[in-house]
């Protein structure tokens, strides 16, 4: 106890100068609005350094996981495609024509693979980072999946990074769906609790479906295409007013272990956005005439 009572009083004005220093910075930080920004700006590119290396760190450990499962998953999707191929030219002797035919839908989306920096799960309002940005092709408004389906919807962009609004997400999460093979669509949703669960609501009460079946996009928006996976039908529940269904679904989606995304960049949206809007535009115009 001596020695360091005599330490801290030999050393005690170095003790009291790095104090000094950062009551001083901590001053000049927080009530000058240039320096608070310079700040903030700088504190913030240095986290997002830090997210990536610490997910770079995460995904070498767990890289044998992911190509075994795209392994697979490549696998499954080359035989379907090839059945269905097989199925369709076997019906209309039409070669050719499908082959134009998956050329031309094929153009029209653009892929851009991007990795998980940063990802929430116990918050109402969740947000996850990509490593992907407006560099990249990414703009606000784009939907993002995963292997397994539906992720969420790009909300911010930065040159090198975006933020998404997933799924699990109360206030702003609404993703236009249907019941595979059914017709009938309704809007996902969901309730803050269980991130595996989410609710699909509005479906009419003449809808005919089981408990088990698919729900997936209907690309009815401009957001998705149509038959983007999002989760099997769990329970079935009234609408408070008794007018509709509400279907519990478990999401496809592995939210706690969200690695490999991909940004669904579709040229055809801004046309689709422009013709909606022209005729929302027409309608305004007639009505004021």
């Amino acid at each position: 106890m001596k020695n360091l009572l005599e330490f801290l009083r030999k050393h005690f004005h170095w003790f009291l100068f790095v104090i000094l220093e950062i009551a001083s910075a901590i001053l000049l930080f927080q009530y000058n609005s240039y320096q608070n920004s310079v700040w903030f700006s700088s504190a913030n590119a240095v986290a997002g350094r830090v997210y990536g290396w610490s997910s770079a760190v995460e995904q070498f450990f767990s890289l044998t996981k992911i190509n075994e499962d795209l392994t697979l998953r490549n696998f499954y999707l080359e035989r379907q495609v090839t059945q269905l191929r097989r199925l369709y030219s076997d019906a209309t002797n039409e070669v050719d024509i499908k082959e134009r035919q998956e050329l031309e839908m094929l153009s029209q989306y653009k892929l851009i693979p991007a990795k998980v920096i940063t990802n929430e799960l116990n918050e109402p309002d969740n947000l996850i980072t990509i490593d992907k940005g407006e560099a990249d092709g990414v703009e606000a408004g784009m939907g993002v999946a995963c292997g397994k389906g539906v992720v969420g919807v790009t909300h911010m962009t930065s040159e090198h990074y975006s933020i998404v609004i997933p799924v699990l997400n109360v206030t702003s999460s609404r993703i236009s769906c249907a019941i595979r093979g059914r017709g009938y669509f309704g809007v996902l949703r969901w309730d803050g609790k269980d991130a595996g669960m989410a609710y699909v609501e509005d479906i009419p009460r003449h809808a005919r479906f089981k408990i088990g079946e698919w729900v997936e996009t209907n690309g009815y928006s401009s957001i998705f295409p149509a038959g983007v996976l999002i989760g099997q039908i769990k329970q079935v529940y009234n609408s408070r007013d008794g007018l509709s269904y509400k279907l519990q679904v478990r999401l496809s989606t592995d939210f706690g272990n969200l690695r490999d995304v991909v940004v669904i960049s579709d040229k055809s949206i801004a046309e689709r956005v422009r013709l909606l809007q022209a005729a929302k535009d027409s309608l305004k115009l007639n009505v004021k005439e």
